[in-house]
């Protein structure tokens, strides 16, 4: 296998939703994201981003959005800022199209359109609804009597009856004329925070969702409750139902009468009711969501129901979006809008077509590589940490996580994820695991408890599922936290790596066989050469280093990172090294000469996961940054380009040597200045000089302003020096008319005349001074001739 040159950016996965609003357009093919200071637009069907709302704004990344909304036509978008700036945006383009101030006593937490889209209101965190002509940006009224901040706003769905609704703090559901600015009716029923609310398409009822476990049913007309329905959970989300409309162990179309809502909430669960029966009609047993870990936290932030697509789309509060057809709610798509951490990152499937990823979550990330669509993978409980891959059998992993246990997984023929064996004998967060290289029969595990596990997999593995599996060995390895182990390529040897900074090495039955000391703070990362009786370590010192496992002696050192290195791969059958680091920087090594020959920048954060393909030809970083990058080798191509740019130089080297053999000096130059040969540039500029200075004149005339600029930039090297500098000076002179006219433009001129400048000032003193020499040499030889004559 031969080395490689370089590896390039083919993909980069990054956020698109980070919390906030979330909106779904009426044609069902883009969702409107809040991602931190900007709003991005994602294609449902690619995941994609199409365009980004609020990028490149001089002031954006000072200028938080707190909140925005998206018209009934789907045209234009309003945010509102920390700055208390309100800006209307094209939707289409992205274009920022006006600007305005609030005029609230402190941020804007909510926003509604009115019907004809002329209208918008803004719901204050100081009590008050203002509501502004859009077509003049003028605040037509402000409307007060509620206390707080507001949490819902809504205008009536029935324009004659120039409602609109709003509800803050102080838990009541008000309604004003939007005309005249005065309260028309205060309903009270609720006893926290109103999270949504919802009107009938007559706009006859309105149902209101809290924080206090209910929902309730109100007559417009009485601001009285019809139906107070509890539902044993926070509700954060509501979707009012079509009055036909399918779901599962309902055979027939339901067309009798009702008011039929979806909601979700604290229990991460969909639920369908039928108000004005207070029934429950649908409970879904498919989620893919984990309730919330404590009483009245949040589990479903939203829900978005699309009509066209008959798709129910559920925004969970670790920001992924789960879709569901409403008629046999199964799960059809699922989005993941922000990972946190990247920790971890392992290729699965024979050929190797699917992506695990361990963020910083319970659950596992499983991608497809080439679409990136995602599965959400749910089994430990807290945060998982690190991810094996068992090379004799692919579609096998392992996973470690903060719950103290470690899992074997299977990926199954049909491409999903089966949990096969759970093993918990650790005491404390297990931070990395291992597998077996040439078979199947076992894997490692360290853990924060400072020990080093083997644990053996059954011979029926792949027919049961969780199972319990016990660990066969048992070692307290170290001192401190254990950050990393490994196996080596037969299998007879495990390497584990500490805080405590060092490295140990371990025969398979855990039998101490040394010690790798040196290191100046804690051992991040081991690998076991592919092919060397070596062995790779990184640490926080921001070094590697390579020792011998015969005699446990460091033989090379490798410096370069800036922070910690935390990841090492050998690559190229042991002849090279990838590292990364926590400066977000990806290294590739020559172990021979030690050279680092490629640095990538391509994260803002540790680069916490690596993960390379059998060929090598891919790599998959993660970081802290919540991005992964497809990296993939360019070295042919590399490769090729330079025999190409090598056969280019080698013919225009023989072109430029048959011209000055012919004395075609004009095309020599010519050809000189593009190769970028200062040298030859000012071989041919001397040998024009032979006719003349009027003849090097006449020369560059011949030769565009490209090539003037760049025999300019060679002037100036030649000006250094006195022996060239002559040639130098009649180019300055040659072509200063032309730069002091303007015919000649110079970008970087300023540079250009402070590095000419000292040395022409120091040639012109040294001539004035040869003159002067010579002139005093002529005086005394004019003395001295009558003197002669005269004794003569």
């Amino acid at each position: 296998m031969t080395s490689k040159l370089l590896y390039e950016k083919t993909a980069e996965y990054t956020a698109f939703y980070t919390g906030g609003d979330i909106q779904w357009t009426k044609d069902g093919v883009t969702l409107l994201c809040q991602n931190d200071d900007i709003i991005k637009i994602v294609d449902v069907n690619t995941f994609s981003t199409i365009l980004t709302i609020g990028e490149g704004e001089s002031d954006a990344e000072n200028d938080q959005i707190y909140t925005f909304q998206v018209s009934h036509s789907n045209d234009i978008v309003i945010t509102a800022h920390r700055s208390g700036l309100m800006k209307l945006w094209d939707r289409h383009t992205g274009k920022h199209q006006k600007v305005w101030r609030s005029g609230h006593k402190g941020p804007v937490a909510k926003l509604a359109f009115d019907l004809l889209d002329e209208n918008i209101a803004s719901g204050g965190s100081d009590g008050n609804i203002r509501l502004w002509d859009l077509n003049h940006n003028t605040c037509t009224i402000s409307l007060r009597g509620a206390m707080g901040v507001f949490s819902v706003l809504r205008y009536h769905p029935d324009l004659s009856k120039q409602l609109i609704f709003g509800s803050a703090d102080d838990t009541k559901i008000r309604s004003w004329n939007s005309k005249t600015g005065k309260e028309h009716l205060v309903y009270s029923g609720h006893f926290s925070k109103i999270t949504s609310l919802q009107f009938t398409p007559e706009g006859e009822f309105m149902v209101s969702s809290g924080r206090d476990r209910v929902l309730i049913l109100w007559n417009l007309n009485e601001s009285k409750a019809l139906k107070v329905i509890p539902v044993y959970e926070s509700i954060e989300a509501t979707v009012l139902l079509p009055s036909v409309f399918k779901i599962p162990n309902f055979t027939k179309k339901i067309e009798t009468e009702g008011i039929f809502v979806a909601c979700a909430g604290e229990k991460g669960v969909v639920k369908v009711w039928n108000l004005l029966m207070s029934r429950l009609m649908f409970e879904q047993e498919n989620s893919l969501v984990s309730s919330a870990v404590e009483e009245g936290g949040l589990a479903i932030t939203h829900l978005l129901f699309n009509e066209l697509r008959n798709v129910l789309a559920v925004v969970t509060a670790d920001q992924n979006i789960i879709m569901h057809d409403v008629e046999s709610f199964d799960c059809i798509k699922q989005i993941t809008g922000f990972t946190d951490e990247v920790l971890d990152i392992v290729l699965v499937g024979k050929n190797e077509s699917h992506l695990v990823v361990a963020t910083n979550s319970s659950d596992l990330k499983y991608y497809e590589f080439e679409t990136m669509n995602c599965q959400i993978v749910k089994g430990h409980t807290d945060i998982v940490l690190a991810l094996a891959v068992f090379p004799a059998k692919p579609e096998l992993f392992v996973s470690s996580s903060k719950d103290n246990t470690v899992r074997i997984w299977l990926q199954t023929p049909d491409d999903r994820i089966t949990c096969l064996a759970i093993g918990a004998r650790h005491t404390a967060s297990v931070g990395s695991v291992f597998t077996s290289q040439t078979s199947c029969n076992f894997f490692t595990s360290v853990s924060q408890d400072n020990c080093l596990k083997v644990w053996n997999v059954p011979k029926d593995i792949e027919t049961n599922t969780n199972q319990k599996i016990k660990s066969h060995h048992t070692e307290l390895a170290h001192q401190m936290d254990i950050n990393c182990v490994t196996v080596s390529p037969n299998d007879k040897m495990i390497a584990t790596g500490s805080q405590d900074k060092t490295a140990k090495l371990w025969t398979d039955n855990i039998t101490l066989l040394g010690i790798l000391k040196g290191h100046r703070r804690g051992v991040w990362c081991v690998k076991f050469s592919p092919v060397d009786q070596v062995v790779l370590t990184s640490s926080a010192d921001s070094s590697i280093k390579l020792w011998s496992i015969a005699d446990l002696s460091c033989l090379k050192t490798f410096e370069g990172h800036e922070s910690s290195v935390l990841k090492i791969e050998f690559i190229s059958k042991g002849l090279q090294i990838i590292s990364s680091g926590a400066d977000g920087l990806l290294k590739l090594w020559n172990i021979k000469t030690s050279e680092c020959k490629m640095t990538l920048d391509n994260h803002d954060g540790k680069v916490w996961s690596m993960a390379l393909n059998k060929s090598e030809s891919i790599i998959i970083t993660g970081g802290s940054d919540s991005k992964m990058v497809k990296l993939k080798d360019k070295t042919i191509e590399k490769r090729e380009q330079i025999a190409k740019e090598r056969e280019e130089m080698i013919l225009q080297e023989q072109e430029l040597m048959n011209l000055l053999h012919d004395k075609k000096l004009i095309k020599a130059l010519k050809l000189s200045l593009r190769m970028g040969r200062p040298l030859h540039v000012l071989k041919i500029v001397n040998e024009v000089l032979k006719g003349g200075n009027e003849k090097l004149c006449e020369t560059l005339k011949e030769i565009n302003n490209t090539q003037k600029e760049t025999l300019l930039k060679f002037a100036t090297e030649w000006n250094t020096n006195n022996k060239t500098c002559h040639a130098a000076q009649l180019v300055f002179n040659i072509l200063a008319p032309e730069i002091i006219s303007g015919s000649l433009k110079v970008p970087a001129l300023g540079g250009f005349i402070e590095g000419a400048l000292p040395y022409t000032e120091r040639h012109f003193e040294r001539l004035t001074n040869l003159l002067q020499d010579l002139n005093f040499i002529t005086y005394t030889v004019n003395c001295m001739q009558p003197h002669a004559i005269k004794n003569g």
